[in-house]
């Protein structure tokens, strides 16, 4: 099983929107947070981007940027200008100058996932930057031009079309192995640093092809052909958690997914992501969650 369209499949994207976003001369935005996962791409010129608690971030034409949480931040034409507040808009955005042709363009978006997975961006990289200096992003704008497309239309199965763009969009952002910021330090921890390590794959790809194997540290490493102190000492560095944390989390993100969509036996629940007894499913998922399995599927149940 491949771990990236595993995570996709539970964040299930959707409600998505695409739209234009241009200036010219001297401008500044600031935005407020936002809760949802967003990207953009330049297509025109280049502009600095600022978020809370990061250096300014240069995106030049052809960039891609992907953000699974958005924080506050700042997009100017050029650093040291004052930001006027903005504020979220569906439709296309010009900044600057009102008359002549943009000297910056850009096209920005948004989309939702399934709240209660939500959990699952833990294990990725806040935010994925790919830059058009070293990579090409062609495909990345074909597919947000798609997107934007279909969300102006008004045809029969909008929805299901957007849902299926985003989801590509995703995955072809995440599987880019070039998707850091080609910075001088090592790149973040997390699932996509141990997806581009040929022996963290492996172990990666095997736990979500059978999350009901009883994995141990020292099978995991007798799978790859590591010894197991070294194994669990890579694992821990490049995804940022230790195997068997790993596999807890992705098994208790199954277990919410599946309690979450239906009234599921919590025996088998706990069968099918790998463990013996319904009560040993329920004290796990109780210590990680905070509640027990049934409060958490009536919540949800609950909840419009």
């Amino acid at each position: 099983m491949d771990p990236l369209s595993d995570i996709i499949r539970l964040l299930r994207p959707h409600a998505g929107f695409s739209k234009p976003i241009s200036g010219r001369g001297r401008w500044g935005v600031r935005y407020e947070p936002y809760e949802w996962p967003s990207f953009c791409i330049v297509l025109t010129g280049q502009c600095w981007l600022t978020m809370k608690g990061d250096k300014p971030r240069r995106l030049a034409r052809g960039d891609f940027l992907l953000l699974f949480a958005t924080p506050a931040f700042e997009l100017v034409s050029e650093p040291g200008v004052k930001c006027l507040p903005g504020f979220p808009s569906e439709t296309g955005v010009r900044h600057g100058a009102r008359d002549g042709a943009p000297d910056f363009e850009m096209l920005g978006g948004t989309f939702k996932i399934e709240q209660v997975n939500a959990a699952v961006l833990g294990l990725l990289e806040e935010r994925i930057h790919i830059r058009a200096a070293e990579n090409d992003t062609s495909r990345l704008a074909q597919i947000i031009t798609l997107i934007m497309e279909e969300h102006a239309a008004d045809r029969p199965g909008r929805d299901m079309i957007l849902e299926r763009f985003l989801e590509v969009l995703l995955v072809e952002a995440l599987r880019w192995r070039g998707g850091e910021d080609n910075a001088p330090e090592e790149p973040a921890p997390g699932l996509l640093s141990g997806m581009r390590d040929d022996a963290i794959a492996q172990a990666l790809r095997a736990m979500h092809s059978d999350v009901r194997q009883g994995w141990t540290v020292a099978n995991l490493a007798n799978h790859v052909g590591m010894s197991r102190s070294a194994f669990a000492a890579r694992f821990a560095a490049t995804v940022g958690c230790a195997p068997m944390e790993y596999l807890s989390r992705w098994r208790m993100s199954l277990a919410q997914d599946a309690l979450s969509r239906g009234k599921i036996p919590l025996d088998r629940v706990a069968a099918n992501i790998g463990y013996e007894s319904a009560s040993a499913f329920s004290t796990a998922f109780r210590k990680r969650i905070g509640c027990a399995p049934g409060a958490f599927a009536r919540a949800q149940r609950a909840t419009p």
